[in-house]
């Protein structure tokens, strides 16, 4: 059977959004061998839990929302956009069911910043566009990200094609479609690639090499087709949800 992925909707508040976004995060999942499940954000907290035990892994998608800035201890300033709380519920629920259980978990772009204020780590609520524009929507390879070598990410990706070697690291090209990106790491999670010519972080994964982790800043949801890396992350994600287990409550965390 194919590993059941549940996929919130990226946000309560545009339905249009939804209908053209989270159909890429489903397709990304099926082309990858899994199934994708829709974790619907009107979900009663008793409904999420159930429709998360019977799902092997967790995305965290996008979303046009940004993060209560006061979750991490931030006043909002002018340029973070609204919150979603109910989008914030609902990722709050999913990661304690991938945490508690040592489901696999993939986060991308908000979903990234999410995972991040939940493990108590900050934001950058608003990007300069100099010397990177990561608002580059749109465009296919925004800049590059440096993979930290011996992480788990640059393990996954050191075959992909269209990944460069270098002397001491490997670079990817990859798309950005985001005006926050993570400041002080949450705990548990360690940094795996910065843009190298500003240093935002551009991923973060679980430092248990028993729990896949990963959060992403950037979307390989939408470059499928162009990226072997974006396939690759995907690939894995699914082999990983495929064989997952599920540990005993009594060796849950919180």
């Amino acid at each position: 059977m194919r590993p059941r992925i549940a996929i919130p909707l990226p946000t309560a508040n545009d339905v249009e959004y939804n209908a053209r976004s989270w159909v890429q995060y489903a397709t990304a999942v099926e082309r990858a061998g899994g199934e994708a499940v829709e974790v619907a954000l009107t979900l009663s907290p008793a409904d999420i839990a159930r429709l998360a035990s019977s799902c092997q892994g967790i995305l965290l998608p996008g979303s046009p929302a940004d993060v209560n800035p006061h979750k991490y201890g931030a006043e909002r300033q002018p340029e973070t956009a609204p919150a979603d709380p109910a989008r914030e519920n609902v990722d709050e629920l999913l990661l304690q069911d991938a945490h508690n259980l040592y489901k696999p978990l993939l986060c991308i772009c908000y979903g990234t910043q999410s995972l991040n204020v939940w493990r108590t780590g900050t934001l950058v609520q608003d990007l300069l566009p100099i010397p990177v524009n990561h608002r580059a929507r749109g465009v296919i390879a925004a800049h590059s990200a440096a993979l930290l070598p011996g992480s788990r990410l640059a393990a996954i990706l050191e075959g992909a094609k269209d990944v460069e070697h270098t002397a001491d690291t490997l670079r990817l090209p990859v798309n950005s479609s985001h005006h926050q990106a993570i400041g002080i790491p949450g705990d548990g999670l360690r940094v795996v690639a910065r843009c190298p010519q500003d240093g935002v972080v551009e991923a973060v994964e679980g430092q248990s090499a028993e729990h896949f982790v990963l959060g992403l800043q950037w979307h390989p949801e939408r470059t499928m087709e162009q990226s072997s890396a974006s396939c690759v992350i995907f690939a894995h994600f699914i082999q990983t949800a495929e064989v997952w287990q599920p540990r005993a409550v009594r060796e849950s965390i919180g």
